[in-house]
């Protein structure tokens, strides 16, 4: 197996050759699932990115609401790193690192905007849905940074340029 790169190996997830044995895994790739994966994962990221743009001073609000310090800048940070992830996912261009960079986002946010455990009654199930979904969101990330964006993406034809 030809030496890669850390950096390689967490772009593309090149497998590390550690010198131990597994067993034989036939894998069947469903590149076309995770084409509508990426597209379905990306499409929230989209909205949101763009909602921000389109109505700061309702973002900055929101900010402000749960004590999110420099909002003015931050929501455009937000939005910015929203929209460039989505991107990439969209296209398959860096999808790993456009995925991990997603997930560390969803993990901040949902932890600063949708603490349940703050909440009574309604606002906490209301929240506590919100917390859930996220997880969900988060799950498909990971999943996505696991398995790589498929076939259809910019990734899959920078690695392999040959392959049709």
């Amino acid at each position: 197996m030809p030496h890669t790169s850390l950096a390689e190996r967490f772009a593309f997830g090149t497998t590390v050759d550690d010198g131990v044995a597994e067993p034989h895994i036939s894998v069947v790739p469903r590149s076309g699932t995770t084409l509508i994966a990426r597209v379905l994962i990306a499409a929230i990221f989209l909205v949101s990115g763009f909602a921000k743009l389109s109505d700061p001073a309702g973002a900055i609000g929101h900010m402000q609401s749960v004590g999110i310090p420099a909002p003015h800048v931050l929501v455009y940070i937000a939005a910015y790193a929203e929209i460039f992830g989505a991107v990439a996912l969209l296209f398959g261009f860096l999808a790993r690192i456009g995925a991990f960079g997603l997930t560390v986002f969803m993990v901040i946010t949902t932890v600063l905007f949708h603490a349940f455990w703050n909440y009574q009654g309604q606002e906490q199930i209301q929240q506590s849905v919100q917390f859930m979904k996220n997880l969900a969101i988060i799950g498909g990330l990971v999943l996505l940074f696991a398995v790589g964006p498929g076939r259809y993406s910019i990734d899959a034809k920078l690695r392999n340029p040959q392959q049709p």
